[in-house]
């Protein structure tokens, strides 16, 4: 297992997300090809309703975010909507049991030299925190402590988008607004500039929309299901260093696995996934 950004195990490109990115686009274009010809798609591109709907929706997120930092933070987790998980909880538990019967038959001691070959940085922590000598009480605090900030990053990187998702529809109605309001001050005078104030009006609306729907809101559900299965596998790291530490058998650990496992499925996977 390998950490990526924002997590502990390998993340390879999610090809269901990128496909359905793609193909909410296509949807898009076939909408205005279908109602006016492939021409009217450079009616639809208008730079001042860009900048204005998508400025404002950004620059009112970085309003609300606690720093540039976290502001930042936000917008590189974009890429996590695009990936999936490639090690899941029989991976991890597997490495689990067999810590536990390393440990069992060797002692704990010989699990220091396995732990400079882990990838995985919460797993390797725990591992060196046991050959340490850490007392239990100490080393599940220090665990569950990195775990919930983990958490409480990952909180923030939904709050991200989930608030650009609110304010791309709402920057969209600003700039309806402002396309109405130089539209009605040119009407009598300059006809052209008519043309120009409803462009703005409408298409402010269109991008606000789009913004919402096919990026914001999506990615916002992504990262919290990319956070339950983060959490679901650090709780279960957690649980088996302590049984490791504890010096349990080896099959008990492995029944205390499958129990951790289903709780967690009963909790956040769609009933398709769930073990029979």
């Amino acid at each position: 297992m390998v950490e990526p950004e924002g997590g502990s195990s390998m993340k390879t490109p999610n090809r269901a997300a990128i496909t359905g990115f793609i193909l909410c686009f296509t949807m898009i274009i076939f909408g205005i090809v279908t109602n006016g010809g492939i021409g009217t798609i450079l009616n639809f591109i208008h730079i001042p309703s860009m900048i204005v709907t998508f400025g404002g929706a950004v620059f009112a997120v970085l309003i609300s975010s606690e720093s540039m930092e976290d502001f930042m933070d936000g917008l590189k987790s974009f890429r996590t909507a695009f990936s999936k998980e490639t090690v899941g909880l029989d991976e991890i538990g597997d490495v689990i049991y067999s810590l536990a019967i390393t440990s069992r038959r060797d002692g704990l001691l010989t699990l220091e030299e396995q732990a400079e070959h882990m990838e995985d940085p919460f797993l390797q922590k725990g591992i060196r925190l046991i050959v340490d000598g850490t007392d239990p009480e100490l080393l599940k605090d220090i665990l569950e402590t990195e775990l919930l900030h983990e958490m409480e990053d990952n909180r923030r990187r939904i709050a991200f988008w989930e608030n650009m998702g609110a304010y791309a529809p709402a920057w969209g109605m600003v700039g309806t607004l402002l396309g109405l309001i130089n539209m009605l001050k040119s009407m009598g005078t300059d006809s052209s500039a008519i043309g120009e104030g409803m462009s703005l009006a409408l298409i402010t609306t269109l991008y606000g929309s789009i913004l919402a729907n096919w990026v914001c809101i999506p990615i916002a559900a992504k990262l919290k299901r990319s956070s339950q299965i983060q959490e679901m596998q650090k709780e279960l790291i957690i649980e088996g260093v302590l049984s490791i530490q504890a010096g349990d058998n080896p099959m008990v650990i492995r029944e205390k696995i499958r129990v951790f496992r289903a709780d967690w499925e009963e909790k956040i996977l769609p009933d398709k996934e769930k073990v029979v």
